[in-house]
């Protein structure tokens, strides 16, 4: 474990700094040097060898964590860069569902100019239509995405956000048209049709904002709520709701792989049975950074289910971490939702056996391992969700516990609700859509009644990051294995009493 945790915290590190103070090549070249002087010590002093081999390790992979970020880092295409500013007009192809906004819609296209492809974002009307496969016609202003500072100082780095996802230049003022629609044989417009339907039969079966909160609590998803309810989801701590997060796809596995046992179907079955429907439930709801971390992980307990072996939480977290990483360095910095969701689970596997083991006071269990979870979850996401957005919610514990008995009962009855609005009469899909509403009602009605509550919430001034460096090596220390090891012997003592 400690060589595990070496090589990604090394592989992370260096990432991180090569994100944030463009270093070169000399800096890794040192780093390299530091792990070959702490691979030579040992041969030459005494000491714990282990100790000298993992503080190598974790160099080594400081620069392989250096050289990834910059090969990610790659310039703009030149002949999209010498067009910024310009009217330009091109043809390509929609590779990303379009995100409708207040007054704009905006799609992702992926162009080409001479030899160089790209993708830009197309600003245009609400009104326009457009979807994932579909050859388009794409017209407007080209322009270089940048970073921008909230009214309360805090910087957002739009411009890398949106590199993460391929995306290099904005086109504003854009018009659009589809040239032919996506052929058949698409993959991924085959599972943005399924999305569409799928939303398309909440729409059918319950009115809004009830339809919109269906579609975020089974897939994520925010539009349709209104700025009032969403701000009112972020005051309350309970944003997560309305986005699609790991607990989603876990709720999911879980489906799958009760249903299986339930046909009492070999292991292996249930293994790939459940790894087809978390594939595809990943598919249509858009592949997030946040879905895939959990969707890994899940797969990685669904293999370790199949053969018998023993799942760790812990190793199964930093290995999904360091693929990810691999795949796309950018998720680490510019990313918030890959790194909200790695601190939430990490703080659920670090804390939430001590804080059960503090709340034995309960007698429920069922409410010992909610508040355990919440809390847990809470403790891990708190430091950077004050740097991200600064928003402190005093009422996100009790709001969540309140929401969190209801949420996979939430999810199934909108699941039902989605597929028998596409599938049925309208008359009998809203009949059978009632406990989806009486759900989505009770959640709408927790989140305005918590956030109007007095001094429900604050909002923090901007501080700097070291501060949440320092507050994560705090959270690490708490839950050293000493640590965890000391509560549960006190609470066995006192069971024993």
């Amino acid at each position: 474990m400690s060589f595990l945790l070496a090589l990604v915290e090394g592989f992370a590190s260096g990432i991180f700094v090569r994100s944030l103070f463009h270093v070169g090549w000399p800096a890794a070249a040192f780093a390299l040097l530091l792990a070959t002087i702490l691979i030579v010590v040992p041969s030459l002093f005494e000491g714990q060898r282990s100790i000298y081999k993992v503080g190598a390790l974790f160099f080594i992979l400081l620069a392989l964590g250096i050289g990834r970020a910059a090969l990610a880092d790659s310039p703009l295409p030149p002949s999209f860069s010498a067009q910024v500013k310009h009217r330009v007009a091109y043809h390509g192809v929609v590779v990303g569902e379009p995100d409708v906004r207040d007054a704009s819609t905006r799609i992702p296209v992926r162009v080409s100019s001479g030899n160089e492809t790209t993708v830009v974002l197309a600003v245009v009307s609400r009104a326009t239509t457009a979807r994932v496969g579909d050859r388009v016609y794409v017209s407007g202003t080209l322009a270089l995405p940048a970073a921008f500072a909230s009214d309360d100082g805090r910087v957002f780095r739009y411009d890398k956000y949106l590199q993460k996802d391929g995306i290099r230049f904005l086109l504003n003022y854009a018009y659009l048209s589809v040239d032919a629609p996506a052929p058949w044989y698409s993959l991924p417009a085959l599972l943005a049709r399924m999305k569409r339907w799928f939303l398309g039969g909440l729409e059918q079966a319950l009115p809004e904002p009830y339809a919109s909160l269906a579609g975020g609590i089974v897939i994520g998803g925010k539009s349709g709520l209104g700025t009032s309810l969403e701000d009112a989801f972020i005051a309350s701590g309970l944003v997560q709701v309305i986005v699609l997060s790991g607990y989603n796809v876990m709720v999911v596995a879980e489906w799958v792989m009760e249903l299986f046992a339930y046909a009492r179907l070999p292991r292996r079955v249930q293994a790939a049975g459940g790894t087809l429907a978390l594939i595809l439930f990943v598919g249509i709801a858009g592949a997030s950074s946040t879905a895939i971390r959990a969707a890994l992980m899940a797969l990685i307990a669904l293999y370790a289910h199949a053969t018998g072996r023993t799942y760790a939480a812990g190793r199964a977290l930093l290995l999904v971490v360091l693929l990810m990483l691999l795949y796309n360095p950018l998720f680490l910095a510019f990313d918030p939702g890959f790194a909200l969701s790695v601190a939430a689970t990490a703080g659920l596997i670090a804390f939430q056996k001590p804080i059960e083991v503090r709340l034995a006071f309960l007698r429920s269990a069922f409410w010992r391992e909610a508040g355990a979870t919440t809390l847990a979850a809470q403790l891990g996401v708190l430091p950077l969700l004050l740097y991200f957005t600064g928003n402190l919610s005093f009422i996100a514990v009790p709001a969540n516990l309140a929401v969190m008995p209801i949420m996979p009962a939430a999810m199934g009855f909108s699941a039902l609700a989605g597929i028998t609005g596409g599938l049925l009469p309208q008359t009998l899909a809203i009949a059978l859509a009632l406990p989806a509403y009486a759900s989505t009602a009770y959640v709408i009605a927790v989140a305005r009644l918590s956030a109007a509550l007095p001094f429900a919430h604050t909002i923090i001034p901007a501080f700097p990051f070291v501060a949440v460096l320092l507050a994560y090596a705090a959270l690490a220390v708490a839950a050293s294995n000493r640590f965890s090891t000391t509560l549960q012997l006190r609470f066995a003592r006192k069971a024993s009493t």
